[in-house]
């Protein structure tokens, strides 16, 4: 039997205590435009250029996410040039561990998001 599940990934949700901080440092990092109080409770989708979704989910009203951060990256986003995109994080005074770690075919850093989430910038 065929599986009727797809082998893609629509939409990736990340927990998050503050909607509208989470919302405004997503889109700072993407540099879109971000209007303050656009996030609506419940959920903010970040806009993405591809398939694959991102929604920050603050949980319902009345019982709001309090996530633990993760210890390992839960997911990544591309760049074309990881020197440039570790610069352009730093100087938002972003945190993470900005060490560009380097193999054959590609490269990393990780940033931390306000929820203290590890998510990885690569290339490659």
């Amino acid at each position: 039997m065929n599986s009727p599940i797809k082998n893609k990934i629509n939409t990736v949700f990340i927990p998050v205590t503050n909607l509208e901080r989470s919302a405004a440092w997503y889109s700072r990092l993407l540099g879109q435009e971000y209007k303050e109080n656009q996030a609506k409770h419940p959920v903010f989708n970040v806009k993405m250029s591809e398939y694959t979704g991102l929604t920050l989910d603050a949980g319902a009203e009345d019982n709001p996410n309090s996530p633990a951060p993760s210890e390992y990256p839960i997911f990544n986003f591309h760049t074309d040039s990881i020197g440039n995109a570790r610069q352009y994080i730093k100087e938002m005074g972003y945190e993470g561990d900005m060490e560009i770690v380097k193999f054959d075919d590609f490269s990393f850093f990780t940033v931390k998001d306000p929820d203290g989430n590890i998510i990885m910038v690569c290339s490659g």
